[in-house]
């Protein structure tokens, strides 16, 4: 499911890049760390929401999960519109802090508040991502992530290759796909169902949604950390290339967007197994999945960094293939920036582990240091010693930071959850 979320994502910048050029593609890099860091609060609510309410579920009181699961629904939608209207008035001060220059200012402008009208769809498809596997409906969710990519492509190609809008095009296409994405699940857990959960009589109260907010901090953080670390990086890219520099990394950020989807959907469909296990008190089954899943996404990581290397032409080539120098530096960034995904499964499961166990002060810390510090001292010190490649090492670098201090939190924290028998945790 995130893998095709992430496609239906990249399709824009696809589009964008062959059929508007490269100013605009620029200028949709240089704006979407600002929306995803609205969107981003979706993956908050649904990924703390689902550990508690499976936690509930675990424990046997279905009742109260339903009327926790219903209350951050509504919560989501309140706080959706409220971040559609903030982010749309704010977003053309946005645009001049993240350094648009004069030619991308209105492609920036016009793009961003489209695409944030459409904000609380887009978090109530975030949330649910979370929640369907929560309910154990992971082939509804699929495919209603499914539809809803297709889409926004065959939408894309309508409004942005056939009818020539533009951008606007391209954001209209996937503020549709995102209604799609979070309209859809909303009506299926309004009607009854053969689902573990139901939308009920509910109201807010303050207590779990602070809890909610906590533990699905690490997931907030990671989203503005990323999308802060992005603007770093296109700070550094304009100071240093130039505009094509910004294009280079769009490329890039487009093509992890689907590596990592594979991480990312792994933590989060398998949260809720782990969160009901230590719900129910099943230690055994904790270690279990501990095991396996270190070595699945330490072996997806070797895996994916073979793939990044030998497609790094081939998938430059297709986004910037029109313009020789653009495609040159995009293929060299692409070859230093592969080694990224080795380490990046590994520390994605590893916070998402201890956001599941409900403990989010831990998964943030893994989510603040990775995204945010490793990443930004790496960005803003390694150009000082080896020059623009130091721009392209720098994820790789944080990665292996961050490695080291999951692997201490998983050894300190290893008997308090009990998936330690002797052997590590391994």
């Amino acid at each position: 499911m995130m893998i095709f979320t992430s496609i239906y994502g990249v399709i824009d910048g696809l589009f964008v890049s062959n059929f508007v050029g490269k100013t605009p593609f620029a200028a949709l890099n240089l704006v979407m760390p600002f929306v995803m860091i609205l969107g981003g609060m979706g993956f908050m609510i649904g990924t703390g929401g689902s550990a508690l309410v499976a936690m509930e579920l675990g424990c046997g009181r279905k009742e109260k999960a339903n009327q926790t699961f219903t209350m951050l629904i509504l919560f989501t939608i309140i706080l959706g519109i409220l971040l559609s209207i903030t982010g749309m008035l704010l977003i053309r001060p946005a645009s001049l802090f993240l350094g648009a220059t004069p030619a991308m200012l209105p492609d920036c402008v016009l793009y961003g508040r489209v695409t944030i009208a459409f904000t609380g769809a887009f978090m109530l498809q975030n949330v649910f991502q979370s929640f369907l596997a929560a309910a154990e409906k992971p082939k509804l969710r699929l495919a209603v992530t499914i539809i809803a990519g297709v889409t926004n492509a065959l939408l894309d190609a309508v409004f942005i290759a056939g009818f020539r809008w533009g951008l606007a095009g391209a954001a209209l296409a996937t503020g549709i796909g995102q209604c799609i994405g979070g309209i859809l699940p909303l009506i299926y857990f309004l009607r009854p169902n053969s689902s573990l959960l139901r939308l009920t009589r509910a109201r807010l109260e303050p207590k779990p949604i602070l809890k909610t907010c906590a533990n699905g901090s690490s997931e907030v953080m990671s989203s503005v950390s990323s999308s802060t670390v992005s603007m770093l990086y296109n700070f550094q890219l304009l100071r240093l290339i130039g505009e094509d520099g910004v294009s280079a990394y769009g490329v890039l950020m487009y093509v992890q967007f689907i590596f990592i989807a594979i991480s990312i959907g792994y933590s989060i469909g398998s949260a809720p197994v782990i969160s009901y296990h230590y719900g129910a008190g099943n230690h055994a089954e904790l270690k279990n999945m501990l095991r396996k899943s270190t070595v699945l996404m330490l072996g997806s990581g070797i895996l994916l960094t073979c793939l990044a290397v030998c497609l790094s032409a081939p998938l430059a080539k297709i986004f910037v293939g029109y313009d020789a120098d653009l495609y040159k530096l995009t293929t060299h960034a692409f070859h230093l920036f592969a080694f990224s995904f080795l380490l990046a499964g590994f520390n994605l499961f590893a916070s998402g582990f201890f956001t599941a166990l409900n403990n989010g002060g831990i998964s943030a810390c893994i989510s603040f240091l990775r995204a945010l510090v490793f990443q930004a001292l790496s960005v803003l010190l390694l150009p000082l010693f080896i020059g623009v490649d130091g721009i392209w090492l720098a994820i790789t670098v944080a990665e292996v930071c961050a490695c080291i201090i999951s692997i201490g939190f998983l050894a300190a924290k290893r008997k308090v959850y009990h998936y330690y028998d002797g052997c590590f945790f391994l």
